[in-house]
């Protein structure tokens, strides 16, 4: 039928661009369709550490966030760019918390003891976790990609049927696109905003999971500290706004002190592609057009990051019947 490939990856952020590598390892010729490059997709600019946030359990999920982190930690181990095993504490305000349902993808997780904590605080977790740092990973997967004969192709496409034209099999990961690509209305925007300041010596990323005045984080990164953030439903605003900057500066210095007086260097929102529901990940019954086969993978919210590989892994394996190498 004239395809030039085997399957085409709509979506270029890091849940289209690990699919796409792991659709090429399995053999076939994949192509990635964008309307944006990598660099302005909402990956870009996500804080980018292994946390299932805002992410109910389900085994399937567990399973996910327990395959990603795995092979971010054998890509660390590897030297790979932006990946980096970094030591995490998530401090709680109050003892009656349970073990989280994450648990068991770490190989490390200990309480805090309450005298290793000061108040407010009661308790916390400590462990292990990947963080990783955008700006030099998505160009790490755009050269792999291209360095095994995939190719990105720059087109805004107004229904997924349109892919059809390259390869008999698609992977829609158009994120928040998915509203419009595919009808899904109970895809909406989670809007994030974040501060960026100098690294003055920081190595261990910090959570207050219980602060009542907002979402409050400090990740740290090889030149720089992200700080966040909100979770703001619905909002498609990009903006950055100065009182909620402050706001965060303000909660994050009182969380860590070492903070006071460092140099901010940027401001950062983002729109995490949240769905009602969860994942969708699923073959689609109803392939329209040439498209002979059409996996969706999106609705990852705020867990792109710690769901990304293993989720590439269960696309594959839903594509393969569809895919004919050569």
């Amino acid at each position: 039928m004239g395809y030039r490939f085997d399957a085409v990856v709509v979506g270029a952020g890091i849940i289209g661009l690990t699919t796409a590598l792991r659709l090429q390892q399995a053999g076939a010729r994949v192509a990635v369709v964008t309307a944006e490059p990598s660099a302005e997709t909402t990956s870009s600019v996500a804080a980018a550490v292994w946390y299932p946030t805002h992410t109910r359990f389900e085994a399937h999920v567990l399973n996910w966030a327990s395959h990603t982190y795995d092979e971010f930690a054998r890509q660390a181990a590897n030297g790979v760019p932006g990946v980096v095993m970094r030591p995490t504490r998530m401090l709680l305000r109050s003892e009656a918390h349970d073990v989280p349902w994450w648990a068991s993808a770490l190989p490390d997780l200990r309480t805090v003891a309450k005298d290793e904590v000061r108040a407010p605080f009661t308790t916390g977790w400590e462990f292990t976790a990947p963080s990783v740092e955008m700006s030099r990973y998505l160009p790490w997967l755009q050269d792999r990609l291209s360095a095994a004969g995939g190719t990105l192709i720059r087109r805004r496409i107004d229904a997924l049927e349109q892919a059809g034209v390259w390869a008999p099999a698609v992977v829609n990961a158009s994120g928040l696109g998915a509203r419009a690509l595919c009808g899904d209305t109970e895809v909406r925007p989670v809007r994030g905003q974040l501060v960026l300041v100098a690294n003055p010596g920081l190595h261990t990323s910090v959570r207050d999971a219980d602060n009542a005045d907002g979402y409050t984080y400090v990740h740290p990164r090889s030149t720089d500290i992200v700080l966040g953030g909100t979770f703001e439903s619905g909002e498609w605003d990009t903006t950055p706004s100065p009182a909620t900057a402050a706001a965060i500066l303000r909660r994050c210095t009182e969380l860590l002190p070492e903070l006071a007086g460092a140099p901010v260097v940027g401001h950062q929102v983002g729109l995490r592609p949240h769905r009602n529901g969860g994942v969708r990940l699923e073959s689609d019954p109803r392939p329209a057009g040439r498209v002979q086969q059409l996996v969706h993978n999106y609705g990852h919210g705020g867990a792109g990051v710690t769901l990304a590989w293993g989720c590439a892994d269960a696309a594959t394996a839903l594509v393969a019947g569809a895919v004919r190498p050569g």
